[in-house]
């Protein structure tokens, strides 16, 4: 069929009620939305200020109530928070001033000072904070903490700084701490002019007065006393007349019989006519004293002491006294010649400097004695060589601290956890000495020590080897330790028998420790002609 011409079509009938009808639904839709907004908006706007401005308000009066100290514990401290914000913008002041941003870094400071002026002055009224007081500064410090982190001066970067910075502050602390000790080393080595004075003065006398060195009848009686088992025998291996004067004249003072005390004492060739003047010239309440020097022992030569055959290398020269050949990897303390001297390893030789003697107490020159030591003859050594003072309260003082695990010989006979003992008064059962042929044990550890693999240094590592099963532990009254490097406790000072200097600061030195001066002082005659001429004081 053929369509009409579109002019002649009918016009096609449109349904408009729909569509109005929508458009008016989604209209009202529209208003009531608006409307419902607008409502809410008005009400919650005047609700939340209401109630923030009650929380404020209820805050402030909570706060009033409670003292500074209550304050500061509540969960709501505005102390506590504003004194969180100083500690974070202390180190945020740090890195910055590292980062070159100075402007930052002084109005972080500035902020800081704001702070705690606010904290001080909270301080001095005894109030707490109130919020509508430091809210200012609270914001402005949050502000501040904000652009700190805009830097990127979050809690990584932070924490990376921080350590590189202790690292650094620990190498400084360790180079100062090495200085301290070389210069303190040094200070120890050292000879003070009064008492190089008192040596020369003393050696002047002993060869210009030669009846010091006659005394026949003396001498016999003394003689007898040197070799008599029933007497209290001491010995001391010294070059220090001063200090061994003090041992002899602090034992003799306070012994309930001094007259049954015997003192041998070993110098050497330097001071030996200096020792020996000062004993003779001066009594010490009945104490038999003897002075030898250790070159006018035989039997000390290169082919039977490791330690005189070692020092005849050259490398162990260069190891001790120049300290060339390690690169410096090995601390002064164990550089120190003095502990290649005789004096210190005579120790080791007691049955051999004394033949006649069957127990002998051995003392250092860095002790006084403050109560009777006769007690320490009558000890039960229970079939042991050496009675000493163990020193392993702490994790410190045990073997490990002293050998190298490292080494198979040392690790397959020596426990690590070994309790450690103290060298300075030591009681030796000369007989059980030789009779396990002790000196022949510390022979064989010092020839293995020859490339020092074993111990670096020293007398008390070769000493707890060569003691090591043969040690009977003494009562800790007997021997304090301590007073020349560490603060000792006042009540264990009073109830020790013998008071040990050890450590750098003696008490005859300048740096030695002003508290303890005092104890060593009491036993020094600075009145005696000698001592004002050399100036001693």
């Amino acid at each position: 069929m053929r369509r009409s011409r579109q002019e002649f079509r009918r016009s096609v009938r449109r349904r408009w009620f729909p569509n109005v009808f929508w458009l008016t639904t989604l209209f009202c839709g529209f208003v009531v939305l608006l409307l419902i907004l607008f409502t809410s908006r008005e009400r919650v706007r005047p609700t939340s200020r209401s109630v923030l401005f009650k929380r404020s308000y209820m805050q402030d009066i909570t706060m009033e109530s409670l003292n500074a100290t209550d304050e500061m514990v509540n969960p709501n401290s505005i102390t506590r928070k504003l004194n969180d914000q100083i500690q974070l913008a202390k180190a945020f002041v740090v890195i910055a001033k590292e980062n070159n941003n100075l402007q930052f870094a002084w109005e972080l400071s500035t902020q800081i000072r704001n702070s705690q002026i606010l904290l001080s002055n909270t301080a001095l009224t005894r109030s707490p904070l109130k919020l509508k007081e430091s809210k200012n500064a609270v914001r402005e410090m949050a502000l501040l903490l904000f652009h700190a982190q805009q830097y990127h001066y979050d809690s990584a970067t932070m924490i990376m700084r921080l350590k590189a910075r202790i690292q650094n502050l620990e190498e400084q602390t360790s180079l100062a701490t090495e200085t301290s000790s070389k210069y303190g080393q040094i200070a120890a080595e050292e000879v003070p002019k009064s008492l190089f004075c008192l040596v020369v003065s003393l050696t002047t006398e002993w060869f210009k007065q030669s009846q010091l060195q006659q005394k026949p009848s003396v001498n016999t009686q003394k003689d007898s006393k040197l070799k008599d088992n029933d007497l209290y025998h001491f010995c001391i291996f010294s070059d220090n007349i001063l200090a061994t004067s003090v041992v002899v004249n602090s034992t003799s003072l306070n012994s309930k019989s001094p007259e049954r005390i015997v003192f041998h004492l070993v110098t050497d060739e330097v001071n030996y006519a200096a020792m020996n003047a000062w004993f003779t010239i001066n009594s010490f309440h009945g104490v038999t004293v003897d002075v030898q020097k250790f070159e006018d022992f035989t039997w000390l030569n290169a082919s039977y002491v490791p330690v005189l055959k070692q020092l005849q290398d050259s490398d162990t020269k260069s190891y001790y006294f120049s300290g060339s050949n390690d690169g410096g990897k090995t601390p002064i303390k164990f550089r120190n010649p003095k502990y290649l001297s005789m004096l210190n390893h005579l120790r080791f030789y007691i049955p051999e400097v004394f033949p006649d003697l069957k127990k002998v107490v051995f003392l250092d020159d860095d002790i006084i004695v403050q109560k009777d030591l006769s007690g320490l003859f009558t000890v039960d050594l229970k079939g042991n060589v050496n009675g000493a003072v163990e020193t392993c309260m702490e994790t410190f003082h045990r073997y490990h601290k002293y050998l190298n695990y490292s080494h198979p010989l040392i690790r397959s006979h020596f426990d690590p956890d070994a309790c450690g003992w103290a060298f300075g008064m030591n009681v030796f059962d000369l007989v059980e000495w030789r009779k396990r042929n002790v000196t022949g044990i510390y022979h064989y550890w010092q020839e293995k020590n020859i490339d020092r693999t074993l111990w670096k240094l020293g007398t008390l590592p070769p000493g707890l080897l060569t003691f090591y099963g043969l040690t009977e532990p003494l009562d800790p009254t007997w021997h304090v330790l301590g007073l020349g490097y560490t603060n000792v406790d006042s009540e264990v000072i009073e109830k020790g028998a013998v008071l040990h200097f050890n450590g750098n600061s003696k008490p005859w030195l300048k740096i030695g420790m002003e508290k303890y001066k005092p104890l060593w002082e009491r036993y020094v005659d600075y009145t005696h002609p000698m001592m004002e001429q050399c100036n001693f004081r």
